[in-house]
């Protein structure tokens, strides 16, 4: 199942007006989502999808969720091998059960309502505009750049660091109960790990924790590389899915090979080829 309606036309443009780039109503919008990063590294653009497409975001990523690679596996927040040498202390020695699934960005088709916002140029500049930035690039990976997260029932994204500085999100399937989005907002910077506080939220610390309700349709910015996060346990009989696009400020970013056969099983040439780009020299 797919759409062929033009990004313009998915997004509820009286509330967020990407037909009119750099108008008043843009500039109110973006700093307003500029304000929200800035103080919690995440903003929520409510009801971004128009009401009447919701059920066909709904449908179209249903039917790419029997294509996630599913595996049940044990990982630290890093998404690093657990026989990595760490100091005894190190937070990366936390290991947690990760149950949630990947659809690769190779099997959502260029036609569906995610895989057109992800790439419309337009969107793309209201974006790296919200995030201040000049321009935004899509993933190199051919297989994480736009993925379908897909948590069964009984399942959980446990807490975790992004590879790309900036994640926009997409609920498009809610579940039952449970699979709240949990996330420390600015828990660690390019020039610091702040291993002391990323252990303590492992341990159980939830002070730094900030909850976010989402609904399906909303539009999600998020500082994901800089904010330890996680979907808590899904409840109930439906399962809960979300788009992640993800981006980066410079081109050239692929994931590393031990993170993507976690994710998707499987590794291609360019995850071999030594090619990735990262903006700083944190763990991962």
């Amino acid at each position: 199942m797919s759409t062929s309606v033009a990004p313009l036309e998915m997004v509820d443009t009286g509330r967020y007006p990407l037909t009119d780039p750099g108008s008043p109503a843009w500039r109110e919008v973006v700093a307003r989502t500029r304000a929200e990063l800035a103080d919690v590294g995440c903003s929520v653009l409510a009801d971004f999808v128009r009401p009447d497409l919701r059920e066909v975001l709904r449908a179209e990523c249903a039917e790419l969720a029997p294509h996630a690679y599913t595996k049940v596996e044990k990982v630290n927040a890093y998404n690093i091998a657990l026989d990595t040498p760490l100091p005894e202390d190190h937070p990366g020695r936390t290991v947690m059960e990760r149950g949630n699934a990947f659809v690769a960005r190779d099997r959502i088709p260029a036609s569906s309502i995610i895989a057109t916002l992800y790439t419309s140029p337009v969107f793309q500049r209201f974006v790296a505009d919200c995030f201040g930035l000049p321009e935004l690039h899509e993933l190199a990976d051919p297989l994480s750049g736009l993925t379908l997260n897909v948590i069964a029932p009984g399942r959980a994204h446990p807490w975790h660091f992004d590879t790309n500085e900036f994640t926009v999100s997409m609920l498009t399937q809610e579940p039952t109960a449970g699979g709240a989005f949990d996330y420390c907002p600015n828990i660690r910077s390019a020039e610091a790990e702040n291993l002391d506080d990323v252990r303590a939220v492992l341990a159980g610390d939830t002070r730094p924790v900030k909850r976010l309700g989402l609904r399906p349709g909303d539009l999600q910015l998020f500082k994901g590389r800089f904010a330890l996060h996680r979907v808590s346990t899904v409840e109930g009989m439906i399962a809960r899915h979300s788009a992640i696009f993800a981006y980066s400020e410079r081109p050239g970013v692929i994931g590393s090979a031990e993170r993507t056969r976690q994710l998707f099983g499987r590794v291609l040439p360019e995850h071999l080829a030594g090619r990735a780009v990262r903006g700083d020299e944190l763990l991962d």
